[in-house]
């Protein structure tokens, strides 16, 4: 991604569902930060959803995330061919987002 990120990332290579107008789609994510999580598109259809549903569990936890996000930014990785994005989440619980924040302290980076 760009140098435009101004918080820390910590990488999560997980499987996640991803709901866009209530159907749940198979997602992976790539890192995840406070503000939000990168997405890689798997099998779903072609759509301009904005605004989503995701639903995860972050590695070493049993507890489920239950957050709404929306999608800030898409692309296609070089070569791969595949189409990943963006998305800022916009509804978190204050303990979901503790949880989210503890990953991240333990796992992240500064990029």
């Amino acid at each position: 991604m760009s140098d435009k990120r101004k918080n820390k990332r910590a990488p999560l290579d997980i499987y996640l569902n991803k709901y866009m107008g209530g159907v749940p789609y198979m997602s992976r994510a790539a890192d995840i930060s406070q503000e939000g999580l990168s997405l890689a598109r798997l099998i779903e259809p072609q759509h301009e959803a904005k605004r989503i549903g995701l639903q995860f569990q972050l590695p070493g936890s049993e507890e489920i995330i239950y957050a709404e996000g929306e999608v800030v930014r898409e692309w296609a990785e070089l070569g791969a061919k595949r189409e990943r994005s963006g998305v800022r989440f916009t509804l978190l619980t204050d303990r979901h987002r503790k949880m989210i924040d503890a990953y991240v302290d333990r796992h992240g980076n500064e990029n």
